[in-house]
């Protein structure tokens, strides 16, 4: 069983990263005890009796009565979260947060994308909350998470043309890394595929990602709705939080 205290103990926010933002934080959710699932996406039930198939659907319809007032990038995160990507050089028109990603993709004919229960879950809470949110697969870290600005040598994994493939940050990028190598490029732009999270996973890690002007109570918000989402997974989850700050002192909540 994880020692869910001791890994989060280890999370940083390098002071880099900290100079560039100060008004970054980074709400972090380890848990262990999910129940490994076989099902299709889309197809787990939480105690409520709620779905992530329709927790996706109510996503969507969200997503479409915000946007019926203003464009995708005039949301106010969106809005912060690409000034924040300019900052350390990338191009947000190119590659675009998560959230802004999703919103476009839940408004899209297509809709949302279905992956798996845990996935499912943790998109639809970041479009509900308007929150850049990751998910990953906590036995597949190798030390604590940091999130830093790129040497450029660190290395991620993807797949490419049905192939696994070695990338490699820009310098100066902000990127998510444990001991292994970089496991999200551009901040919340792109997860890697070692850490990626599976039918199977039964211990995760979720990161909330937010800038001003969302606040500390909305960022709380969102983290309590993905963990009622959990919970209601299974009898033994158990989880524990740490709220970072783009400081050289990381508070702990």
């Amino acid at each position: 069983m994880t020692d869910l205290e001791a890994f989060l103990s280890g999370a940083q926010v390098d002071d880099a990263v900290a100079a560039l933002r100060p008004d970054y934080r980074a709400l972090l959710i380890a848990v262990d005890g999910l129940p490994a699932s076989t099902s299709d996406a889309g197809t787990a039930s939480d105690a409520t009796g709620r779905t992530a198939e329709g927790l996706l659907v109510r996503a969507e319809q969200s997503a479409a009565e915000l946007l019926t007032t203003m464009a995708v990038e005039e949301t106010p995160h969106v809005a912060a979260w690409r000034e924040a990507y300019r900052q350390f050089g990338a191009k947000p028109q190119r590659t675009r947060n998560s959230l802004e990603a999703l919103l476009r993709r839940a408004v899209a004919g297509s809709g949302l994308p279905r992956v798996n229960p845990l996935t499912d879950i943790y998109n639809a809470v970041s479009v509900i909350h308007q929150v850049p949110l990751g998910g990953e697969d906590l036995t597949a870290y190798v030390g604590a998470p940091r999130l830093l600005r790129a040497a450029g040598t660190e290395a991620f994994d993807v797949v490419a043309d049905g192939q696994p493939v070695v990338e490699h940050p820009e310098p100066g990028e902000v990127v998510w890394c444990d001991d292994a190598g970089a496991t999200c490029r551009r901040w919340n732009w792109r997860q890697g595929r070692r850490t990626q999270l599976r039918p199977d996973t039964t211990a995760a890690l979720f990161i909330l990602d937010a800038l001003a002007p969302m606040t500390d109570a909305a960022l709380t918000a969102a983290g309590d709705d993905l963990l009622t989402h959990l919970t209601g997974l299974g009898p033994e989850v158990r989880v524990a939080t740490r709220l970072l700050r783009a400081t050289s002192s990381a508070a702990r909540e």
